[in-house]
This record gives C-alpha cells, sequence and structure tokens, in this order.
C-alpha cells in the first residue's frame, strides 16, 4: 500500500519516499522469503526443504538484509542533508544521487550475497541434513559443512564490517549532527517534532543493525545457535511491520496523500 501510495501522489515524489518505497520492497520481499516456509512448518509435519530452494532462501536473505542496511544508511544521510543542510537541500540531494545510491546498495547487496553463497556451495554437505533454525540462514547451513570453513567466516565477517558495522558508524555520525541541530532550533514545537521523528527513526535503527551484529559479529558459544533463533524469529517478523509504522504511517504527509488518493478514486 505504502509503495503504490508513493508512486501515485505526487507530493511525496522525494528523495525520502524514493527511499521509502525501496524499503516497502525489501520488507515484502523479505517477509515474503521467510515467513510462508515457516509458517508451513509450524502447521505440517513435512518441514523438508530441497537443497536449491535451502540455497535460494539463503541467497534472497542475505540480498535483502543487506540492501536494508545500505539503504537505511542512505536514509540517514538524506535526513542528514534535510536537517543540517536545508538550504542546499535540493541541490545536494538530487535524484541521479538518489538514484546512485539505491542501485549501489542492490549491486553490492547482490554481489555479497553472491559470493558467499558461492563460497557455501563448493563446501561438501556430509553432517546432518538438519537445520538447526526457523529457516535456511547462512550461519546454521554453513554448520552442515564438512570442509574447511574459515575462507567462509572470514567472508562473512568481511561482510558483517561492510554492510552493519561501517553503515552504523556512519549512521551515528549522522545521528549526532542531526541531534545538534535540532538542539539549536529556536522553537520548542518545532524542536519536540524533530525529536519525535528521529529519534523512532533511530529506535528502528538500533534494533536492525543491533540483532543483525549480535548474530554475525559476536564469538560462537554454547547456547549460541537457540540465540540466533529467537533472534531471527524478531528479526523475520517484527523488523518489516515496524518500518512501515514509524516510516510511513506516523507520518502526517503520507496519512493526508492516503486521503486524497481515497478520494480521487
Amino acid at each position: 500500500m505504502i509503495f503504490v501510495l508513493i508512486h501515485l501522489d505526487q507530493s511525496l515524489h522525494t528523495p525520502m519516499y524514493f527511499f521509502l518505497s525501496h524499503l516497502a520492497i525489501i520488507d515484502i520481499s523479505y517477509a515474503s522469503n521467510n515467513v510462508p516456509k515457516m509458517l508451513a512448518n509450524l502447521v505440517t509435519q513435512n518441514r523438508a526443504i530441497s537443497f536449491v530452494s535451502c540455497i535460494m532462501q539463503t541467497f534472497l536473505y542475505l540480498v535483502l538484509a543487506a540492501t536494508e542496511c545500505l539503504i537505511l544508511m542512505a536514509m540517514s544521510y538524506d535526513q542528514y542533508v534535510a536537517i543540517c543542510h536545508p538550504l542546499h537541500y535540493t541541490v545536494i540531494m538530487s535524484w541521479t544521487l538518489c538514484t546512485v545510491l539505491a542501485t549501489t546498495s542492490w549491486l553490492c547487496a547482490f554481489d555479497l550475497a553472491l559470493i558467499n553463497v558461492l563460497l557455501l556451495l563448493r563446501l561438501p554437505f556430509c553432517r546432518s541434513h538438519e537445520v538447526n533454525h526457523l529457516f535456511c540462514e547462512l550461519l546454521s547451513v554453513l554448520r552442515l559443512g564438512c570442509g574447511d570453513t574459515w575462507l567462509n567466516k572470514v567472508a562473512i565477517f568481511a561482510a558483517s564490517i561492510f554492510v552493519l558495522v561501517g553503515p552504523l558508524c556512519l549512521m551515528l555520525v549522522s545521528y549526532i549532527h542531526i541531534l545538534w541541530a535540532i538542539l539549536k532550533i529556536p522553537s520548542g514545537q518545532g524542536r519536540k517534532k524533530a525529536f519525535s521523528t528521529c529519534s523512532s527513526r533511530l529506535c528502528v535503527v538500533r534494533l536492525y543493525f543491533g540483532i543483525a551484529m549480535v548474530v554475525y559479529t559476536v564469538p560462537d558459544s554454547s547456547q549460541r545457535e537457540e540465540k540466533e533463533n529467537i533472534l531471527s524469529l524478531f528479526h523475520s517478523l517484527f523488523n518489516p511491520m515496524l518500518n512501515p509504522l514509524i516510516y510511513s504511517l506516523r507520518n502526517a504527509q503520507v496519512k493526508d496523500a492516503l486521503c486524497r488518493v481515497l478520494q480521487v478514486r
């Protein structure tokens, strides 16, 4: 609904909603990739999945998760420019830059996912064929491999630095500058509105990046697999639902656009 609304209403044809449309696509695809099979496993006794389907699920999960990290970083930069450099916003956040940021996010995520999946496919799977996870997540499938997984772990760690630690650091820098700019706003109502928007978005960032960093960067422990299952369930179900609520449905501009579209129809 949000994706269609952004394309129908001319007032939402701005960089912020351009990135939100990408986020909407990611959330729809992200949930569709994992949740249907998870639900089917809960209601049926047959929990088998073919090797090809498992690898495809792993690949799509990696692509969408990495893309969301990079799109969230682009959105934080957009908000930084809007609040800290409002007079230069239209010049800096041109449609060319927005397109480059979005395209680069998808391409980088695709390349990282492809590298990790190709490294996974080179391994022989001679151990148990039971994936101890709610879906075919990379680390859980990797544990079934018999060969040397050192290169796989290095690639996963490098990808985590690139799509998790790096973007998170840049986003924190952006939000520190945004907070400093908000404190300089003379109007108390203006400060309250800006801080409300930033705090809700920062909450999403903390949840998304925090869970991902715990799963992919914290060293192995005896209870790690159980923790991963719980965090992945939260990640797969809660975040795709939370993003539309935080970024769109709480936004007065989106509500007004929805009313206009419904009245026209």
